[in-house]
């Protein structure tokens, strides 16, 4: 059995103003956005960045995930996705491990990716994305 891979998807940075958190990247190293998406009650504009992305992402209400992230800690780093081979094994190591999942079952998210979130009390405070 070959052994798994995985690279970075992308890092996701709450930010309250895409516009605003966007503009370096775009206006300084040139780099071209993605059109925008949304999941989660956020808004999100992508960056790409080689084979990764930065996702800037902007709460869409008060009561998201991402708009109690910044009311709690303010803008910065929000998760870290990382791609994997099988994201339905990778799951399954996860229960088998121990880990505690904010995500049972894989589920759409922006893009149309497949995706799980793992708790970040079970991975060292860092909110962890799993994507195909």
């Amino acid at each position: 059995m070959p052994k798994p891979t995985a690279s970075i998807a992308h890092i996701g940075i709450a930010v309250p103003d895409i516009e605003g958190a966007s503009a370096f990247y775009r206006d300084v190293l040139g780099l071209e956005t993605k059109p925008l998406d949304d999941a989660d009650g956020a808004s999100i504009q992508a960056i790409s960045l080689g084979d990764s992305d930065i996702e800037f992402l902007q709460p869409e209400t008060d009561t998201g995930p991402v708009a109690k992230f910044l009311q709690k800690r303010g803008p910065g780093i929000h998760h870290i996705c990382v791609r994997v081979d099988d994201l339905d094994s990778t799951l399954a190591r996860c229960r088998e491990h121990g880990y505690r999942l904010v995500d049972e079952e894989p589920r759409v998210g922006a893009h149309g990716h497949r995706i799980a979130f793992v708790h970040p009390k079970s991975t060292s405070g860092i909110l962890i994305e799993l994507t195909e």
